[in-house]
């Protein structure tokens, strides 16, 4: 990665524009939290946190949802701290056992749908005999690689580069508290 420097970093994040506050990030995570247990309660299901973009938005929802539940992880990235999307990098894979189970992927942004939908591929080839998804955020745009669309969503966004709760630029600020899309200049 060139010419990042947290200097630099946090200019980005000062000129980029506010989409959605972290009150309203909340809301949506309990709305989702609220269809996912009406769907999923009685499934003993696998919360499969997408690596390392899921990770706040997985950490969010597991406490709202009040149902017998197991986690596990798995990384796989078309980013891998750019700004493009590339091949698919598979880095690490989950540890408990697919086979016969309800699998919840949980993962920050549907963007173009290709990790998603590898993702599921992966789950089902392990013999999960569910898989459904969710998402904090699904990008509106034509440039979807699939037909596949998230069980559950949060919210939509506008076609931008974002960041916050979860998604990066440059492999930084996901820690943001709130949706967050970049300035045009620093594209």
């Amino acid at each position: 990665m060139r010419n990042v420097t947290t200097a630099g970093i946090q200019e980005i994040a000062n000129r980029a524009d506010r989409l959605y506050s972290d009150t309203q990030v909340g809301a949506a995570i309990d709305k989702l939290a609220e269809q996912i247990s009406a769907q999923l309660c009685n499934k003993n299901p696998i919360v499969l946190c997408v690596m390392n973009g899921g990770l706040i938005l997985c950490g969010n929802l597991l406490t709202r949802l009040n149902f017998p539940l197991q986690i596990d992880t798995i990384q796989v990235s078309r980013y891998q701290e750019r700004t493009t999307g590339s091949e698919l990098q598979w880095n690490s894979y989950p540890m408990l056992e697919l086979r016969e189970r309800t699998v919840l992927i949980v993962d920050d942004i549907f963007d173009e749908g290709a990790t998603m939908e590898a993702i599921v591929k992966h789950c089902k080839g392990e013999g999960a005999v569910e898989v459904y998804t969710a998402v904090l955020v699904n990008k509106v745009h034509d440039r979807k690689l699939t037909e596949m669309k998230a069980d559950f969503v949060g919210l939509e966004v506008v076609d931008r580069y974002l960041f916050g709760y979860g998604m990066d630029y440059k492999g930084y600020l996901r820690n943001a508290k709130g949706i967050f899309a970049i300035a045009d200049e620093d594209k």
